[in-house]
């Protein structure tokens, strides 16, 4: 396709390339990507036609009138950002712009935790119980109703931050600070009169959905089955997909993923929702308006041959995607941790003669003389590495992330040249 022929994509920020260039790379195949970036492109100049330095890409309004200014020399056919953090601004973009997406009320329904569960609770999806909660004795009060255990949640955080289980009233006493003070390494957060929220603790395996929408047609695509560690924290410490699980069939969980957006008025673009399954069925913990993070799309890449790039760039675009599965493959990713509370990380790799023919990619995750922790003090932030594997099935698929464990080599202690190591894990 002629470069002038391809839709022309505003992409808001990309994230860390670890995490992210899978989908920028896959992007740039098909369309043409003007970036929105606070500084100039490094890695991603090979995937653009252009870009665009701001002050910010928190500032929604401002954004929105440099996309206007866009779009005045050359018209835009689409706006997509896959950060937590600038969603909302995001859709202000899309909104000036008149394109396909969530607009700002829709986006900020999925952002708020709290007006995710008002309108769900309206429609009637099933979902735990939940109550918004400012100080201790309101989430005292609110634990007492629903009944311990409890799950503490920030309302307008992400990745887990602040995420707690309380089994009593001693508990939350002594974890409500930590889920009050829980603060991003981005801005991600929103300014909420109610910050917190108290909710029934629902049991059974959590799963996630990553959905492409049409005019508010949802239509799931790979089914995350979420590796959880370090409880009461609840940190996500794997994922794996299926390329032929049997929930992308499951009538009772599309037909709650499908009432969820209809009560979310969220009508196009990407979503990542999940859920428990729990001994009645499926219960919703949260809809986000973006695609999945911990590279869930790149594993559901691999495990079915579905390109999330070129999925979410399309339905942005208000264009039809190809989201017919090529194979059915198993896939997954293992995130590890160092032992031990303020860890200077000298080095991190990977022994290749102990990792099997299975793993997919394995990289370092922190600089040398980075200062790391596990849960609680460092949720998601004390990943230290991580491995992805492809196989033929789940089992397979999780004994090789279990080897690629087994060949973690980490050196502690500050190292002796930082000048000589890596400057980018990559």
């Amino acid at each position: 396709m002629a470069t002038h022929d391809r839709p022309h994509l505003l992409v808001i920020a990309t994230g860390w390339r670890v995490y992210r260039e899978y989908l920028l790379r896959s992007i740039g195949e098909r369309f043409r990507v003007h970036l929105f970036h606070v500084a100039e492109p490094t890695w991603e100049k090979e995937y653009i036609t252009g870009w665009t330095v701001v002050p910010s890409t928190i500032d929604g309004p401002a954004m929105a009138a440099e996309a206007l200014r866009l779009a005045g020399r050359e018209p835009v056919d689409g706006v997509l950002c896959w950060d937590e953090a600038r969603i909302l601004p995001a859709a202000h973009v899309t909104e000036a712009l008149g394109l396909p997406g969530g607009g700002p009320d829709a986006v900020l329904r999925v952002r708020d935790k709290g007006r995710t569960r008002t309108a769900l609770d309206a429609a009637g999806v099933p979902q735990p119980r939940s109550a918004p909660v400012t100080t201790l004795d309101e989430a005292l009060r609110a634990a007492e109703e629903i009944g311990y255990p409890v799950v503490l949640k920030p309302r307008g955080l992400a990745a887990s931050l602040g995420v707690v289980r309380v089994k009593d009233a001693g508990e939350l006493r002594d974890r409500f600070a930590f889920s009050l003070s829980a603060k991003a390494p981005d801005p991600v957060g929103l300014d909420m009169p109610t910050p917190l929220l108290v909710e029934e603790c629902v049991t059974g395996e959590e799963i996630s959905v990553d959905a492409v929408v049409r005019h508010g047609e949802v239509t799931a695509l790979y089914i995350g089955r979420k590796v959880v560690g370090y409880p009461p924290y609840m940190e996500e410490v794997g994922h794996v997909v299926a390329g032929d699980d049997p929930l992308l069939t499951d009538g009772v969980l599309l037909d709650a993923l499908q009432s969820a957006h209809t009560a979310l008025d969220f009508r196009d673009g990407w979503t990542h929702t999940e859920f428990i399954l729990t001994a009645d069925g499926p219960k919703l913990i949260e809809v986000n308006g973006r695609l999945g993070g911990d590279m869930i799309p790149y594993l559901g890449m691999l495990a079915t041959g579905i390109d999330p790039g070129h999925a979410a760039a399309a339905a942005a675009c208000g264009l039809d995607p190809d989201v017919t599965p090529a194979h059915a493959k198993a896939a997954g990713i293992r995130f590890f941790y160092p032992s031990h509370d303020d860890t200077t990380i000298a080095s991190v790799g990977f022994d290749p003669d102990r990792l099997p023919a299975e793993i997919d990619q394995v990289s370092p995750m922190v600089l040398p003389g980075t200062v790391v922790s596990p849960p609680p003090k460092g949720i998601v932030l004390g990943r230290i590495a991580f491995a992805t594997a492809v196989a033929g099935t789940v089992p397979e698929c999780h004994e090789a992330l279990q080897a690629a464990g087994a060949a973690l080599v980490v050196e502690t202690g500050a190292p002796e040249d930082n000048a000589a190591q890596s400057e980018e894990p990559a």
